[in-house]
């Protein structure tokens, strides 16, 4: 069991950066659904190449897993473009803290009403205290109705990454390895972004050295970090693992903070305390 909330810890870790490479791709090429479509593709296409890698070339494929992986492959372009249309409209801080609660919520609560794991005291307080600490990062700005679809779009699509990932797994039907299914996914990423980009309006994007990594960067962390949630909830319950990954991140990004200018203020240090407090319940308890 520790071995596998070593491989969430992991991919904890790389959640923490990827928040970063989007964010910095949107300030150079900005937020049209072209620029959206072109990320998913590059960073879909780098996610690709390194889960090839991982899975050492090895093909993998039943219907089931083809099914569920244009369903993963679809959540994850219409997040994409959600958040890089947010960036243009909504308060950073905000998008944060929806993104992570329903990446948090939405598994959370299947795992309970769907799959009946247990609701321990562990469990929910840890779910109190990171929902909690979310609420402490939030800065007071106006938003525009505009944002708030998005504010809805985000909590939701990447509350489904969860969802999707937890359905694959639980199921008794045939299916690939997680290693195939993380590259159907990243396969089925990179058809659908292919297929779409001819038929989006606007202006070609131009891809300098720097965007160009930030996407191949965000694409490898984020296709290798969710292998390891892959393989992790397995043998984790969902309602565990991901109030476990949203506290984490929490917790990691506002540790990159002090090596950046922007320093983390004493709600953001009060909100860390918070969620390291649930991490510790979840574990103990």
């Amino acid at each position: 069991m520790i071995q596998y909330y070593g491989f969430t810890a992991a991919a904890v870790m790389m959640f923490s950066f990827q928040f970063w490479f989007n964010d910095r791709f949107q300030k150079h090429c900005g937020s049209s659904a072209r620029a959206a479509v072109t990320f998913s593709l590059g960073a879909n296409l780098a996610g690709l190449a390194t889960l090839l890698i991982i899975n050492r070339f090895q093909p993998e494929f039943t219907l089931f897993s083809g099914i569920m992986a244009l369903l993963v492959g679809l959540d994850g372009i219409l997040f994409l473009y959600c958040s890089l249309k947010a960036f243009a409209v909504i308060n950073l801080s905000l998008y944060s803290v929806f993104s992570m609660l329903g990446g948090m919520a939405l598994p959370f609560a299947l795992g309970l009403t769907v799959y009946g794991e247990p609701l321990t005291w562990g469990k929910a307080l840890c779910f109190v205290f990171t929902a909690a600490a979310l609420s402490l990062t939030v800065k007071k700005e106006k938003n525009s109705r505009r944002a708030w679809l998005y504010y809805a779009g985000i909590f939701v699509l990447n509350g489904m990454s969860g969802v999707l990932s937890k359905i694959f797994q639980s199921t008794d039907l045939p299916k690939t390895s997680a290693a195939g299914f993380s590259v159907l996914s990243a396969a089925a990423g990179v058809l659908l972004s292919a297929a779409a980009l001819p038929f989006i309006r606007g202006e070609k994007v131009k891809l300098s050295i720097r965007p160009t990594l930030d996407m191949t960067a965000y694409g490898a962390v984020n296709r290798a970090a969710n292998f390891l949630l892959l393989i992790a909830l397995e043998h984790l319950p969902a309602s565990a693992q991901y109030p476990f990954v949203t506290g984490g991140v929490m917790i990691i990004s506002t540790l990159i903070c002090f090596f950046t200018p922007q320093k983390p203020t004493k709600r953001e240090l009060l909100a860390v305390a918070l969620a390291f407090a649930g991490l510790v319940l979840l574990i103990a308890m």
